[in-house]
């Protein structure tokens, strides 16, 4: 049974194949200069399908015998092998092709004023698009030549993206259209390069304002005669000067004259030396000229020399300069002339005031009364480091200060 079935698929075959192959110089005849190629592709394919059928029958029909373990095969599984005298003779036509040329040229590129067709349109691969939002410019930087200068000029990017809509801003400007102009204005005035990184950080808003107001706010300086020297040390000090109009600018220069009664070239220093007053809320400023006058009471002259020596006491912590006053006048008994004499006590750590205070008491050396032979300045009490204190002040080893330290 097995071998009949092996020998009727067999024939079977060879006769699908007779079939194709007979049929195929008919086809040869017709005008489609391809069909001689068409038919030998698919002659083979035929062929390679039908030998593959006949293997595969073949070894169907090897069967293991039961008998002794012994693998036994049928004799007439042996198929016979197809022969030309068996079949009708094959004549596949000869196709002429062209030969290759040696040197292929490269195919042109795509210039942007030809018409492409729907094949070539869909090979054509876009640029990455820029995301549409991001909690960060670092998706933007290789796209957008802007950031990638900015950065060159040392503008800290990741400190602008934490502020809201600043991101935004700067994609939306040209370099060299809203930026370049910028750059040399501040570098006309005196701003080093150095200096304008950090200043974009911290302002970047200055690129968007209109370049007249620039030099208008800039020559409102030069009329209040500051120096060109000082000018530029303040924009790099207080990035946002330039973007108070010049009636704010001299609204915030008459409050300190008036408030501190200053001289114009008062009023120049203490600006030159702290411009960020200029720029910072006046609301704090106003409160602690009230706590020194009102609470500590000091005279007027007193408030104005101190504000002078120490500018960053006008905008200082209201809690922490009330510690301090508390202690040094009433703990350490210090009276207000010389509190005046000797104002950087009040940017001093308490700690460490407190710490030497009790140590030159433990000593029987904390005397600040000038008068005395073995008088304490404040001055030197506050800016000495710990090793020329002891030495110099409580006339002793660091080594027993800071085991006093240990004990407090």
């Amino acid at each position: 049974m097995s071998l009949c079935m092996c020998q009727r698929g067999a024939r079977c075959l060879l006769s699908a194949l007779r079939n194709s192959v007979a049929t195929t110089p008919r086809q040869l005849k017709s005008d489609d200069p391809f069909s001689s190629h068409r038919f030998s592709r698919q002659f083979f394919m035929i062929q390679n399908t039908a030998w593959k059928s006949i293997f595969q029958s073949r070894a169907a029909c090897t069967q293991s015998s039961p008998e002794n373990g012994v693998k036994v095969t049928h004799p007439a599984s042996n198929l016979p092998s197809i022969s030309q005298s068996q079949h009708e003779t094959i004549v596949i036509a000869r196709v002429e092709m062209d030969p290759l040329p040696e040197e292929l040229e490269d195919v042109p590129p795509i210039s942007p004023l030809d018409v492409l067709t729907d094949e070539e349109a869909a090979l054509v691969t876009p640029p990455p698009p820029i995301p549409p939002q991001s909690f960060t410019l670092q998706h933007f930087v290789d796209s957008s030549e802007t950031l990638q200068k900015l950065v060159m000029l040392g503008v800290d990017l990741s400190k602008l993206e934490n502020r809201p809509h600043v991101g935004t801003f700067l994609l939306k400007l040209d370099f060299e259209r809203d930026i370049s102009k910028i750059l040399f204005f501040l570098k006309d005035v005196g701003v080093e390069d150095g200096q304008l990184g950090p200043l974009l950080t911290k302002n970047p808003f200055i690129l968007s304002q209109d370049l007249d107001n620039l030099h208008k706010r800039v020559a409102y300086l030069s009329s209040k005669k500051f120096s060109r020297h000082a000018i530029a040390r303040m924009i790099s000090r207080a990035p946002y000067l330039l973007n108070f109009s010049v009636e704010r600018l001299d609204n915030r220069l008459g409050f300190f004259q008036k408030e501190l009664g200053l001289s114009g070239e008062r009023t120049r220093e203490l600006v030159t030396r702290l411009p960020r007053i200029i720029t910072g809320s006046l609301e704090p400023i106003k409160e602690n000229l009230k706590v020194f006058e009102i609470e500590f009471g000091f005279r007027k002259n007193e408030i104005q020399h101190i504000a002078l020596k120490v500018p960053k006491m006008l905008g200082g912590n209201k809690r922490k300069l009330t510690e301090t006053f508390d202690y040094v006048h009433n703990t350490m008994g210090i009276p207000h002339h010389l509190i005046t004499h000797f104002p950087q006590v009040f940017n001093t750590s308490l700690l460490r005031l407190k710490e030497r205070h009790e140590f030159l008491t433990f000593l029987g050396r904390a005397i600040y009364d000038p008068t005395q032979p073995i008088y304490v300045s404040l001055d030197k009490l506050v800016s000495m480091s710990d090793q020329t204190f002891c030495e110099e002040i409580a006339k002793t080893s660091i080594q027993d200060f800071e085991q006093f330290q240990k004990n407090m």
